[in-house]
């Protein structure tokens, strides 16, 4: 236990300094540009190394929740921890965030250190993880496009509909799956079947706001293509009676 207790504010440290390195060499830029810069390696290094556990190294989620810890469960736990006890305390002292996203930070960071403390079910929540963090680069890079004056682009136009696409059929359609396998796991104790289960209605939660800005975007793109047709003019007057 003290050495993962060492692993976590190590951790905690490195991502601490690493802020700390985009924050002073983007002075003029705000503080969530560098958050963002951080929010951004995180997901894409915890992306990699979840996926290649739950893929190729195993154990296999959907069929071995509730298994012992590997080493590098373990370690990843650690590093994951580290990140979100950083970013949910960023989140509060900034007030950049709202319910949903704090409530997601909230549970990640208890279902990691219940597994780290039990030594065991590191399986299942890594395999969480990796569902919840894969579309992470994707909204990341999506707020950069927009601060850089490049999202209304066919770049960004790409990224929100794979994001969009990631987003249902990892982390709604691979999410069910997989707190399907964790709630009938006789393995799993009940509090992290609550926990996954929790996860699970937060990424509910945020596929409603997606849904809706899917919607906007879709019928915004229509109408913008609609006016373009040929023969179709565009109303040039601004929808007030004209003076007199």
């Amino acid at each position: 236990m003290a050495s993962i207790i060492l692993q976590v504010v190590g951790s905690l440290v490195a991502w601490l300094s690493l802020y700390r390195g985009f924050w002073y060499r983007n002075k003029h830029r705000s503080p969530e540009w560098s958050c963002r810069l951080v929010t951004l390696m995180h997901g894409l290094i915890v992306t990699l190394l979840s996926g290649y556990i739950a893929l190729i190294d195993g154990p296999w989620p959907l069929t071995h929740a509730g298994d012992p810890n590997t080493t590098l469960q373990a370690w990843l736990m650690c590093l994951t921890l580290g990140y979100f006890i950083f970013d949910l305390s960023w989140c509060i002292y900034f007030n950049s965030e709202g319910i949903l996203m704090l409530l997601h930070h909230f549970l990640s960071i208890c279902g990691t250190v219940i597994v780290l403390a039990l030594g065991r079910s590191a399986t299942e929540v890594n395999a969480v993880i990796f569902v919840s963090e894969i579309t992470n680069p994707l909204l990341q890079l999506r707020w950069f496009l927009r601060h850089m004056g490049c999202y209304h682009s066919f770049m960004g136009d790409v990224v929100d509909y794979l994001f969009i696409a990631l987003f249902l059929a990892l982390r709604i359609v691979g999410g069910a799956w997989i707190m399907h396998s964790v709630v009938t796991s006789s393995q799993t104790i009940l509090v992290l079947k609550g926990g996954v289960l929790a996860m699970y209605l937060v990424s509910l939660g945020f596929l409603l706001n997606i849904v809706s800005f899917a919607r906007r975007k879709t019928l915004k793109k229509y109408c913008t293509w609609k006016s373009k047709r040929p023969g179709v003019e565009v109303p040039k007057s601004n929808g007030h009676l004209p003076a007199r």
